[in-house]
């Protein structure tokens, strides 16, 4: 996007932009600071916002002048880029935000809190402005096909922090033996005209800011399709790169047909396997932890992160790329992918690897390739087979009071469902850690697991 322009050039042409960016930033704290002293009478609090907005006006003038030299010290600095690229390598990606997002789950009770929450926004933010005076990063996401994709991280956090401080509430409402917030509000209004009249202002409202979207943003628009040259990357819309990054990791078939079917299959298995009748029109997080623990963990950390990694940091060739790393389409990223069988057969017991005959019968055939790929098969057949009863078998376990309140088919269907989600980030790690390949390869029948 911006590969023909020098860095001054660059910091010359996004210095208005990044001027009104850090003044709206300052309006909106200074906002916030008025809230705070006329509606809640916090002066202590309106005086730091008011300072953090003071800052942001400062931070605004200096970029406006677009020297380089100036940009500097509100920029961020190499050292903390690197080691921020570093951690954007798959493994510390994953398991980082893993482990964050675990961490905010722990400590919810503190990180609910309103000003927490404009605190985090207010990083955010300046996080961002601070990250755009470097032109790799802003070449990604000032991008117009990601600055849709930008926002909606926003509407994320908000609506995502919104729902947590209503369950939180709710926790410890009924803890104290209260009703929980949407009892009490619980007032009904008719569809006309109290319904209607504010869907007709929601949607006059979206049409004038789709308006201004569509003067302001460029359309990216690009030449015309041609089979002789292929975009790189080559990227599916946003709603789909989940999918194509899981292409990477599984066969064709599972990826794109198998996986999808089983998402399918399981939010429609929810109704009929869900036995608490806990949280039913109110939020709550404490009544149903286990539900909320795995839909978090399947949307979040599967799902969206797999939409960040294939937006902002698969890059030409789809190879990794730090936030503040060109994409070099000449970075070469050498990949011996090995499937398990070879790991245990070449690798582990240093034997040649059982390959069948073609002339081979049938029979012979297939007894060769089951001897190739028995421990995949085995440990596939342990995985949905025998691992959901040990996850029930004793006391202490932590399935056995889902297997005792469900039965054994609701039961048995929820692990398998459970197990399913969970192939994923097994097969991310295997094959970040060991170049794993497949569990299962069998070619000969394009059988591949």
């Amino acid at each position: 996007m911006h590969g023909h322009l020098t860095y001054d050039e660059f910091l010359a042409s996004i210095s208005g932009f990044l001027c009104s960016y850090y003044l709206a930033v300052a309006v909106m704290n200074g906002l916030f600071a008025v809230y705070q002293w006329k509606v809640n009478g916090n002066q202590r609090l309106a005086v730091v916002w008011s300072v953090v907005g003071l800052v942001c006006v400062i931070m605004g003038g200096i970029v406006s002048s677009g020297d380089a030299g100036m940009i500097s010290y509100v920029s961020v600095p190499d050292s903390i880029k690197n080691m921020i690229d570093a951690a954007m390598m798959p493994v510390t990606y994953s398991l980082g935000t893993l482990a964050i997002l675990f961490a905010l789950f722990i400590t919810r009770e503190y990180w609910v809190k309103p000003n927490m929450a404009w605190l985090g926004l207010n990083l955010m933010l300046i996080f961002m402005g601070l990250s755009i005076a470097d032109v790799d990063f802003a070449a990604i996401v000032m991008k117009p096909d990601n600055v849709p994709i930008v926002g909606l991280i926003f509407l994320l956090a908000f609506f995502t922090w919104l729902a947590t401080y209503k369950a939180v509430e709710n926790d410890r409402r009924i803890a104290q033996g209260e009703l929980p917030l949407e009892a009490i509000d619980n007032e009904k209004v008719l569809v006309w005209p109290d319904l209607v009249y504010t869907e007709l202002i929601c949607m006059v409202g979206l049409t004038a800011f789709l308006l201004l979207w569509a003067i302001v943003l460029q359309a990216p628009l690009e030449e015309p399709a041609s089979s002789v040259k292929t975009p790189n990357p080559s990227k599916a819309p946003w709603y789909f790169l989940g999918l194509q990054e899981m292409l990477v990791y599984y066969d064709p078939w599972m990826a794109g047909v198998m996986l999808p079917n089983m998402v399918v299959a399981g939010l429609m298995a929810i109704p009929y396997i869900d036995f608490n009748k806990k949280g039913n029109g109110y939020y709550t997080i404490n009544e149903r932890k286990f539900a909320y623990l795995t839909f978090q963990f399947g949307f979040l950390v599967l799902w969206i992160t797999l939409i960040v990694m294939g937006t902002f940091l698969r890059g030409p060739n789809w190879n990794f790329f730090g936030f503040y790393e060109t994409w070099d389409a000449h970075k070469v990223q050498a990949m011996n992918n090995v499937d398990l069988s070879q790991l245990f057969w070449v690798d582990l017991l240093h034997q040649p690897l059982p390959r069948p005959d073609p002339a081979d019968p049938f029979l012979i055939k297939t007894l060769i390739i089951f001897k190739r790929e028995v421990i995949g098969i085995l440990g596939l057949i342990g995985y949905f087979a025998i691992l959901p009863p040990l996850l029930a078998m004793k006391e202490k376990r932590l399935f056995q009071p889902l297997y005792r309140r469900m039965g054994l088919i609701r039961y048995m269907v929820m692990a398998n469902l459970f197990l399913w989600m969970a192939t994923l980030p097994i097969k991310m790690l295997a094959r970040w850690t060991m170049d794993m390949k497949y569990f299962i390869s069998i070619p000969e029948y394009f059988i591949n697991f």
